[in-house]
This record gives C-alpha cells, sequence and structure tokens, in this order.
C-alpha cells in the first residue's frame, strides 16, 4: 500500500473514470479529477423500438466476478413466460464450458454464445437486441452499459459497485441486489409488459450518454487537465 502511496503523491493530477471510484480515492485522502468513460455515440446509434421484443443481450467477460450464470439463470425464467426469448452471450472467459453445460441442464432454447467479438463489431449485436443484462458482482463504470445506453436497450443490471453511478434505478433503467436472478427475470417481465416505461428507460439513457458520456462531454476536461 505505501508504494502505491507514494506513486499517487508523485503524480500532478490523479484522474479516474468515473464519481464511484473518486469516492474510492478520497477515502484514502486523494483528490481525483473525474472525467468520464465515453461511447462512440455514432457506432453505438440509438434504434427506437416500436415494439420490445423478448431479445436479451449480456457482454461481459466470462469471469466469475461478471457472474453471467445469474442472467442465465433469470433468462429461465424469462422464458418460462416468453418461451420464444432469445439471449446472446458474447463473451469468452474460464466460465464459457460451464455456463454452456447450465444452460444446457436448464433446457434453455434460443440461447446463443456468441464468443468473444471485436469491439467494432459490437454495434451489430446491440441494435438486433431489446434489453441488456448484467449481473456483475464486482464493477467500476462498464463501457457495455454505457453502449447499450446509447443503442437503446433498457438495462437490468445488479448494483455491483459504481453501477448504480450510472444506472439511476427506474429513471433510466432497473437495479436489482447481487446474485438475485429472480428479481432480474421479474424486471424483465415487468418491461416487456410495459413497452412505454422501457421506452422511457432508454430515451432518458440515451440522454444521459449525450450529456455526460460523449467525447463532446469530456473533450473540455482532457484539454483543461493537460493545461494546467
Amino acid at each position: 500500500m505505501w508504494i502505491i502511496e507514494k506513486a499517487l503523491k508523485q503524480v500532478d493530477t490523479l484522474v479516474v473514470p468515473s464519481l464511484y471510484l473518486k469516492n474510492v480515492f478520497e477515502r484514502f485522502g486523494f483528490h481525483a479529477e473525474v472525467v468520464f468513460n465515453v461511447v462512440d455515440l455514432e457506432t453505438f446509434r440509438f434504434r427506437k423500438r416500436e415494439r420490445f421484443q423478448p431479445r436479451f443481450l449480456v457482454n461481459r467477460s466470462l469471469e466469475p466476478m461478471y457472474n453471467v450464470d445469474c442472467v442465465i439463470r433469470a433468462f429461465q425464467i424469462i422464458q418460462e413466460s416468453y418461451p420464444e426469448a432469445e439471449l446472446v452471450v458474447v463473451g469468452s472467459g474460464r466460465e464459457e464450458i460451464d455456463l454452456k453445460n447450465l444452460a444446457k441442464d436448464l433446457k434453455l432454447k434460443n440461447v446463443l454464445f456468441a464468443g468473444g467479438v471485436e469491439h467494432q463489431k459490437m454495434s451489430d449485436y446491440f441494435i438486433k437486441a431489446d434489453f441488456f443484462l448484467n449481473a456483475s458482482n464486482i464493477d467500476n463504470m462498464p463501457i457495455s452499459i454505457l453502449e447499450a445506453f446509447s443503442s437503446g436497450l433498457p438495462v437490468i443490471s445488479t448494483n455491483a459497485g459504481g453501477i448504480p453511478y450510472i444506472v439511476d434505478d427506474s429513471r433510466n433503467g432497473f437495479l436489482v441486489n447481487l446474485n438475485d436472478h429472480e428479481a432480474i427475470a421479474q424486471k424483465a417481465i415487468y418491461l416487456l409488459n410495459h413497452p412505454e416505461v422501457a421506452s422511457r428507460f432508454a430515451y432518458e439513457a440515451r440522454r444521459d450518454c449525450e450529456k455526460y458520456y460523449s467525447w463532446e462531454a469530456n473533450r473540455d476536461k482532457w484539454l483543461n487537465l493537460y493545461l494546467l
């Protein structure tokens, strides 16, 4: 710890990408400036969904901390109400085989494991989906959530780490407690049954991207920091 403290005391400015990390550093006595992570609004284009279909996307590394297992268990409940529901899992990692076996054991249909996808091709997956699910146990400010926001996908996520700083529960998405696959499923079914709420979430989230998470919103912050 003393090595980290010594290094941080030598920097001109400590810059972090989220209010969550700003608060973490300040608990240890370090002031931090916030310049948010940005999302490419042109690449991740907003698609207005006239009707929301039960097409779900998760885009995380298949590692224990991201708890994709929880999303798959939630999808089982969703599919009981919507047999035609689809789930696309983008990502690779140590849990890939176990997650595929879980989907098989739960006798799920319409689950596609897409593997790792190049970032420039990810917009195709966002544009085809209608909802984004995230069940991570540890997190900061996931770019994948910002890309879902930008693309017009209502987000349902656990309240891990810094996620509540970007997903404002019941305004631009839904938050649930960690490991609560039943709550994820219930929120997803609610949005399918209340498309006006899903549409409101999508528009609020896109506006947040334009206001806070675009390059235009953060460019001057970087310039001012380098000019200090």
